[in-house]
């Protein structure tokens, strides 16, 4: 039986592929301020993050959600967090994630009938800092640094790196939806479960020792 997190990526490929070869689909689900705040399509909130521009987007997206669901889906419906309802709040923690990390984007542009955006990226940055949140001190390796590094490293980096560009960068990818997308995955759970606060600090003390 496939789990929530397979099931969620068949989906977002799915929609994604169908989407290139049908304009009208894609016109119709991608994320549009003006459109949602002039024509109240809210559900473009949603939509948004089931298609993607191209096949790199989409297949960097996917392989980012395969890698770090794995675990966390295991966490999720651990006794500890959520039993029986891990699936339902594995989807809903994505979900959200694409739905708050495209909050600020909305404010900004609701005005510009010209700016759209797509992507799961802001759903799969909060599935990641879930992730990182959970197992501070696993190992991320990434294609220019051989060496796995503690996840909560790279999430200091990533952050860094998305705040930067977000105030400094003028290419197309809605680096602030990485942004809030990554610090929604950490506040979701800290805020149902304090206690992982307090786990998250003393994890990072024994591997500092």
């Amino acid at each position: 039986m496939l789990d929530s997190s397979t099931i969620l990526l068949i989906i977002i490929v799915i929609v994604s592929i169908q989407s290139w070869n049908k304009s009208t689909l894609l016109n119709k689900l991608v994320f549009s301020p003006y459109k949602v705040s002039n024509e109240n399509e809210w559900y473009r909130f949603i939509t948004s993050g089931f298609v993607h521009a191209d096949y790199g987007h989409l297949i960097f997206n996917s392989l980012s959600l395969y890698f770090f669901s794995s675990n966390l889906l295991n966490a999720f419906k651990s006794d500890y967090l959520f039993g029986a309802y891990g699936d339902f709040a594995f989807i809903s923690l994505f979900i959200l994630g694409v739905i708050i990390s495209d909050v600020p984007s909305y404010i900004k542009f609701k005005n510009d009938p010209y700016y759209s955006s797509l992507g799961a990226s802001g759903g799969v940055s909060s599935v990641i800092f879930a992730s990182i949140f959970i197992f501070p001190t696993s190992k991320i390796s990434l294609l220019f640094i051989p060496i796995g590094i503690p996840a909560f490293l790279f999430g200091i980096l990533y952050l860094t790196y998305c705040y930067y560009m977000a105030e400094k960068s003028h290419d197309r990818i809605n680096h602030s939806a990485h942004f809030i997308g990554s610090l929604f995955g950490i506040l979701f759970l800290a805020l149902i479960k304090p206690s992982l606060i307090q786990d998250f600090i003393e994890s990072i003390k024994l591997w500092s020792l």
